[in-house]
Parts: C-alpha cells; sequence; structure tokens
C-alpha cells in the first residue's frame, strides 16, 4: 500500500509534469504559429519591396538618360556662353585700351594744370607776401605818424 501511495504520488507528479510540458507545447506551437505569420509578413513586405525597387531601378534609368540630355543640353549652352564671352572679351580689351590711352592723356593734362596752378599759386603767394609786407611798411608808418603827432601836441 505505500509502495502504491508512493506510485500513485509519482503518477500525480507525473501527470503535472504532463499538463505543464502540454502546456508550454501549447505556448511554444503558439510562438512558432505566431513566427510563422511574422515570416509570412516579412516574405511579403520583401516582395513589395523587390517589385518597388524594380520600379525605382526603372525609374532611375529613365533620370540618368534625362540627366544626360540635360548634361548636353547644357554643355552646348556653355559653349555658346563661352564665345560670346570671348567676343566680349576682346571687346572690353579694345575698349580697355582705349580708356587707358586716353587716361593717360588726360594724366597728362592734369600734370600741365597742376604745374600752371602751382606756378599761378606760387605767383599769387609772393604777391601776397609782398602785398603784406608793404601793409606792415604802411602800418609802420602809421604808428610813426601817430607817435610823431602825439610827440607834437
Amino acid at each position: 500500500q505505500e509502495e502504491k501511495k508512493q506510485l500513485t504520488l509519482k503518477v500525480e507528479e507525473l501527470e503535472r509534469k504532463l499538463e505543464s510540458t502540454s502546456a508550454q507545447n501549447v505556448e511554444f506551437l503558439q510562438v512558432i504559429a505566431k513566427r510563422e505569420e511574422s515570416i509570412h509578413q516579412c516574405q511579403l513586405r520583401l516582395e513589395e519591396k523587390s517589385r518597388e525597387c524594380s520600379s525605382l531601378a526603372r525609374q532611375l534609368e529613365m533620370a540618368i538618360e534625362d540627366a544626360k540630355r540635360q548634361v548636353e543640353q547644357a554643355r552646348e549652352r556653355a559653349v555658346s556662353r563661352e564665345r560670346t564671352a570671348q567676343s566680349k572679351m576682346l571687346d572690353l580689351e579694345t575698349q580697355l585700351s582705349r580708356n587707358k590711352t586716353e587716361l593717360n592723356q588726360l594724366r597728362r593734362s592734369k600734370e600741365d594744370a597742376e604745374r600752371r596752378y602751382e606756378s599761378r599759386l606760387q605767383d599769387l603767394r609772393d604777391r601776397l607776401e609782398q602785398s603784406e609786407s608793404t601793409n606792415r611798411s604802411m602800418q609802420n608808418y602809421v604808428q610813426f605818424l601817430k607817435s610823431s603827432y602825439d610827440n607834437v601836441f
């Protein structure tokens, strides 16, 4: 009877373990089902992304072709602008040369005018100095006359 009791306890313990293991199996099956669903969803997204990548690759090829055309057109416009710029540059260089010649003539004229001005200025200074000297002499003479007049009276 003791042995039966121990066997019953073992059977109960094994049944608990079996239930626990069954519960774990159910949980594992649920986890596996969720993972399989997740894998399926990932595969669907992968297929969608693959289609999207193919579409983007086609769009990229078209954009590259368009960009090549635009680059060629821009290159042609740049060559045309360069020719125009070179022509303008030659015109400007000619004009610059004329302007330099004119500037040199104007400088010479300015220098001549400055020399004449300096000469005239020096002449006026000399005349002013002479006038001031005469003025001082006259003031001294007037002072002398005043002193003499005061002395006389």
